[in-house]
């Protein structure tokens, strides 16, 4: 057995550019103050680099897309966003969690095969942070780009989570899918910043460069805090039973 000793969290402050609403909205929901990670991924993709953020599970990396997205989207009240998760479960979490900040402005909102057709056409009205995942942005988004238009002409940020998710023949798929995502954008004089999160993706910068064509920054350094761990190895002893079997 070995003990992996804890660790203490690494905080820095705010940005300035982080408005004092967000921080108010934040403070209440238990985010005192940001972990250093956070604000170096937030602040790359404030300063228009493609960043993704791979840092444990537990991490806080919702906060490294969710500071410049939110920030930017109270800023410009004509900008929007878009999210994507592998799962509807995971894009459901973020939009509660971003909906209970209370910053009804920013309008964010689901799109998935559940959502009802009202609802739909209510998203591509009005919804300024688009919550969906590769199929809905594939039959619903790319499909019929000009009804989307709205989205696609004030696209700032694109967020994929969950990166890692993206691989095998499915990554091929998405790869090509975030291509024409970014081809329709120029169509529309838009050039949005990608933000991706993963716990697991190796080699982030190199494997993520490939699923979004782009040259983008890695944030791996974690400076959330994690307790003591001890790890044991047991080999457990066979049975006799067992040895009459193996012979």
């Amino acid at each position: 057995a070995t003990t992996i000793p804890g660790r203490a969290a690494t905080t820095v402050q705010w940005p300035s550019w982080v408005p004092e609403r967000l921080r108010e909205s934040l403070a209440v929901s238990g985010v005192v103050a940001p972990w250093a990670h956070q604000v170096a991924a937030a602040e790359l993709a404030r300063a228009g680099r493609h960043v993704v953020v791979a840092t444990g599970t537990a991490s806080g990396k919702s906060l490294a897309y969710q500071l410049p997205v939110l920030a930017h989207l109270l800023g410009d009240q004509q900008a929007t966003a878009l999210y994507l998760a592998p799962t509807k479960a995971l894009g459901a979490d973020q939009i509660r969690a971003v909906t209970s900040l209370g910053l009804a402005e920013v309008r964010p909102a689901g799109y998935d095969g559940d959502t009802p057709m009202a609802q739909r056409d209510w998203v591509r009205s009005h919804a300024r942070w688009v919550f969906t995942n590769p199929d809905m942005v594939h039959h619903g988004l790319l499909a019929r780009h000009d009804r989307w238009a709205r989205l696609f002409r004030r696209l700032r940020f694109v967020v994929i989570d969950e990166c890692h998710a993206y691989r095998g023949v499915f990554g091929s798929h998405v790869a090509l899918l975030l291509r024409r995502l970014r081809r329709v954008a120029a169509h529309y004089g838009a050039a949005p910043v990608f933000v991706l999160a993963s716990a697991t993706v190796a080699d982030p910068g190199v494997s993520v460069s490939r699923l979004t064509g782009l040259d983008t920054a890695a944030v791996t350094e974690d400076a959330s805090p994690r307790g003591e761990r001890t790890v044991a190895l047991w080999e457990p002893p066979l049975l006799d039973e067992q040895i009459g079997r193996a012979s």
